[in-house]
């Protein structure tokens, strides 16, 4: 989909589409579950976690930050990253609301 496309969608929707997006790789969903559990966490920590590299981590860090999902503060050298909660909570209302409008159609459907 071109990027002159979009203006076809809501915002809701491509918002949504953003946040899929992130979270489509194992390795995000496994970095946000870290934070989750931990609240905050500098990336070095976060490598320690996962059998992934430093710069494969960081990769992952700024694709979830980019759709906002997480958030860095720098701290010296260091990052430490959070959930952003206003965001977090705006992706499970979204989430919600979609999967909220699906009815079963039986054993009618194809």
């Amino acid at each position: 989909m071109g990027i002159t496309k979009t203006e076809a969608f809501t915002e809701a929707d491509i918002t949504l589409a953003t946040y899929a997006k992130a979270l489509a790789h194992p390795a995000r969903v496994a970095i946000l579950r870290i934070l989750l559990v931990r609240s905050s966490c500098i990336c070095g920590d976060i490598v320690e976690e996962l059998p992934l590299s430093q710069s494969t981590v960081s990769q992952h860090l700024k694709e979830l930050k980019e759709a906002g999902l997480i958030k860095g503060d720098i701290d010296g050298k260091k990052v430490c990253y959070c959930i952003d909660e206003k965001a977090w909570k705006h992706a499970q209302l979204l989430m919600q609301q979609m999967f909220a409008t699906y009815t079963s159609c039986g054993t009618n459907c194809c």
